[in-house]
């Protein structure tokens, strides 16, 4: 129970969200962790952190704690058993080191271009969590050396990423598209790959770009690697060529700040705007 320490008065709530939902982009986090740090703002038991003449502000250690726990009760009532690591994400950016439960934030590490892609075929988180499991079960001494691996190439993801920000070298970025494609020839084997995504990674190839699929598989959504020296008119032409088999294809970036209180005057037109027409 959030014990306010001011009156609430009734509210509308106004959501503007580029995020597709049901894609396993996380939609259902980001709205959780905006949800409960503004509500959490509003009666007051965090502080509002921004200051005159700022832009943007972010809250304390402390308060970013808070508001993770709300947003885990709010993906509760959304999915009943969330892994928490969604919010955790959202709450705090950057990268998360998840396993068995345990949610560890990385060190440093840098903003990394990518290629969003959506696939636009749906899937079931269970259904493939399931197939998972009745693999292990059927076959063990098969299965679990290739769950080792996969547990040792996001070991390995995890210290390159650590490393980058202290030494740019682009010697980086050959190793992590290595271990994109050795990631996503295990997960195929574990069962939750899909020819959409197969294909996804082949488009991609063809430009010299290395893919992997993102969230439950099966579908959903996958990520390309940019390279900082990539050359726009392969990143254009691979978009191209995606939008053509009929997905959807955003750039973007990972490694981006968690949540954020923005001044009005900070927003883009187009943002304002939507709210506006709410």
């Amino acid at each position: 129970v959030c014990l306010c320490f001011r009156d609430v008065p009734s509210v509308d709530i106004l959501v503007w969200s580029e995020l597709p939902t049901g894609a396993g982009l996380g939609s259902s986090a980001a709205y959780a962790v905006c949800l409960a740090a503004a509500l959490l703002t509003a009666c007051g038991a965090i502080s509002c952190p921004l200051k005159e003449g700022e832009s943007t502000a972010r809250w304390t250690e402390e308060e970013l704690t808070l508001i993770n726990s709300w947003a885990f009760q709010g993906e509760r009532v959304i999915h009943g058993n969330p892994s928490g690591v969604d919010n955790a994400v959202g709450t705090w950016g950057g990268a998360l080191r998840y396993q068995s439960g345990k949610i560890t934030p990385l060190k440093r590490v840098p903003l990394l271009r990518i290629l969003l892609t959506n696939t636009k075929v749906p899937r079931s988180t269970k259904v493939l969590v399931a197939g998972v499991k009745e693999k292990i079960l059927k076959f063990p001494a098969i299965m679990n050396p290739v769950l080792d691996s996969i547990d040792a190439i996001s070991q390995e993801c995890q210290s390159v990423l650590e490393a980058m920000p202290a030494n740019p070298s682009p010697e980086y970025y050959p190793v992590l598209e290595e271990l994109f494609d050795i990631n996503q020839h295990h997960l195929n084997v574990i069962g939750v790959g899909h020819p959409s995504l197969d294909r996804l990674c082949c488009v991609t190839a063809s430009h010299g770009l290395h893919s992997k699929l993102t969230g439950a598989g099966g579908g959903g959504c996958g990520i390309t690697l940019l390279r900082p020296d990539t050359s726009p008119l392969a990143v254009e032409a691979a978009k191209r060529d995606l939008c053509a088999c009929g997905f959807e294809c955003w750039e973007t970036n990972i490694g981006a700040p968690g949540v954020t209180l923005h001044s009005s005057s900070s927003l883009n037109a187009e943002v304002l705007h939507a709210l506006s027409e709410s």
